[in-house]
């Protein structure tokens, strides 16, 4: 009997089913595209600049470096900001300088050097006076020897366009006395005096001045011997440029 054929039939897998929406490979052509078209928008922005702020800038930058040119569009374009704002630095600059030999003429004068001292930064002069030249122990009432302090100041602020901070410093210790609960009222009072003798006996705006009580946190030397606590009570009057960022 003949052998029959054997038929054997591989079933096949179907395949699997099509992801949707886009291919993956669109994605990073899409974004290849985006910044080829970012990179010739900024190549596009920088053949666009403006002549007449080129030429501001170039005028600026000469007059800062003492460089002066007639142009002949002088008149149609206008003075940039940076070079009004380097003139105002430099008269800002010589208006300390002379604030500050003032304060130091004053200081000699008086014979205030071993109560008095000054400190001078970018936006102002400090003049530091000792409580012993401005008050009693434990008290905000003024002593004598603190007028002409005062009217120095008044002086100064009457002829400068000066802003004036009032700082009131104690040494931290506890208080003997009972009118003043802590340091923090007694080194505030005594700055609101100072300003209120100032308020009384000039015509200077209130919006320039300012006062404020720090107690015993600005000490300038520990306060761990009697001289360093004699150090630490003062009252500080710092001149302040008009116009700076924090008044």
């Amino acid at each position: 009997m003949p052998e029959e054929d054997v038929i054997i039939i591989e079933q096949v897998e179907d395949p699997p089913p099509r992801e949707e929406g886009l291919p993956p490979w669109m994605a990073t052509f899409a974004d290849m595209v985006t910044l080829l078209l970012c990179f010739f928008v900024l190549l596009l922005s920088f053949t666009n600049q403006d002549i007449n702020n080129f030429q501001m800038l170039m005028g600026a930058m000469s007059d800062a470096f003492g460089v002066q040119k007639e142009r002949s569009d002088a008149r149609e374009i206008p003075y940039a900001d940076t070079s009004r704002q380097f003139k105002r630095q430099v008269e800002s600059e010589n208006d300390i300088k002379q604030l500050a030999a003032s304060l130091k003429k004053f200081i000699q004068d008086e014979s205030l050097t071993g109560e008095a001292s000054l400190s001078v930064d970018n936006t102002g002069v400090m003049l530091r006076v000792g409580n012993k030249a401005m008050f009693r122990p434990g008290s905000s009432d003024l002593m004598p020897e603190s007028i002409s302090v005062l009217v120095e100041v008044i002086k100064l602020l009457n002829s400068t366009p000066f802003n004036l901070i009032v700082r009131g410093h104690t040494d931290g210790e506890d208080l003997n006395e009972q009118l003043f609960d802590t340091n923090w009222e007694l080194s505030a009072t005594r700055a609101a005096a100072c300003l209120r003798f100032i308020l009384e006996h000039s015509s200077v705006s209130p919006q320039r001045l300012k006062a404020v009580g720090l107690a015993g946190s600005k000490p300038l030397v520990p306060s761990t011997t009697a001289a360093n606590k004699a150090l630490n009570r003062r009252v500080e009057f710092y001149f302040q440029a008009p116009g700076a960022e924090n008044w």
